[in-house]
């Protein structure tokens, strides 16, 4: 079985945008015969400053998202950062995420879950990978049809993250969907002035290191232009190098 791809901006910046980059896993999806599930957000609630780029909103961004789902029939994923906001989500997208801010939020756990999509849980920056048991198990008791839990670092000192890749065998514990978030693992939160850096060299080998310690998915921010993208620059792989990263992931699964 191959595992799971999740690729797109991270942030909704245009309907032109989301295409291309829709165009691309489309693509790849035929020539690498793998189900990439795209992901774009409508709202970025947790950027740094106030006067950062945050995304169209709730109801025009699902209505971009949908419209991504009827031309190109690709699966969706998409996040959410309030409760009241699952149920419309749910209708639009196949995989509600929790950021990882907000995993242990119960009542934001609990609506996702209720909408009958499988629930992506991003681990906490501050949580280790055994922690992960109790937002799975609100997710589970509330009634998701499925939970994924999603590896993305540890906070390290200031301005930095740190990955313990022990946290993939420990959270496979609770689900059997294990994925390593690629691009958000080599941010540096907060250290651009006012804005999240990072550094994506580091992409490629945070998969390939995530593979080893038994990884079943993998995450990507991607973008054609990731230095003029709107959030995330620094550590969205760009567009073109996805495939020759998918095709080093394939050969060894």
């Amino acid at each position: 079985m191959h595992p799971v791809f999740i690729a797109g901006p991270c942030v909704i910046e245009s309907q032109e945008l989301l295409y291309q980059v829709a165009e691309k896993m489309v693509e790849l999806n035929e020539k690498l015969g793998i189900d990439i599930i795209f992901k774009s957000s409508f709202d970025k609630a947790n950027r740094t400053s106030i006067r950062s780029f945050r995304g169209p909103g709730l109801e025009k961004g699902l209505e971009m998202l949908a419209n991504v789902k009827s031309r190109f029939g690709l699966q969706l994923l998409t996040d959410i950062h309030e409760s009241c906001q699952a149920q419309a989500v749910g209708e639009v997208v196949d995989v509600i995420q929790i950021p990882a801010f907000l995993c242990r939020q119960t009542d934001l756990l609990v609506a996702a879950a209720q909408t009958g999509k499988i629930v992506n849980i991003k681990k906490a920056q501050f949580l280790s990978g055994v922690d992960m048991q109790y937002p799975v198990e609100k997710a589970r008791e509330a009634g998701a049809k499925d939970v994924w839990l999603t590896e993305r670092g540890n906070s390290f000192g200031y301005n930095n993250l740190v990955v313990d890749f022990r946290n993939i065998p420990d959270m496979k514990e609770f689900t059997s969907t294990v994925i390593m978030d690629c691009t958000h693992s080599v941010q540096r939160p907060g250290g651009g002035g006012g804005k999240t850096s990072g550094d994506r060299r580091f992409v490629p080998s945070m998969a390939l290191a995530a593979q080893a310690f038994g990884a079943t998915g993998y995450f990507f921010e991607v973008h054609p232009n990731p230095d003029q993208g709107l959030s995330d620059g620094p550590n969205m792989l760009k567009l073109d190098d996805l495939e020759p990263l998918l095709n080093r992931l394939l050969e060894r699964v």
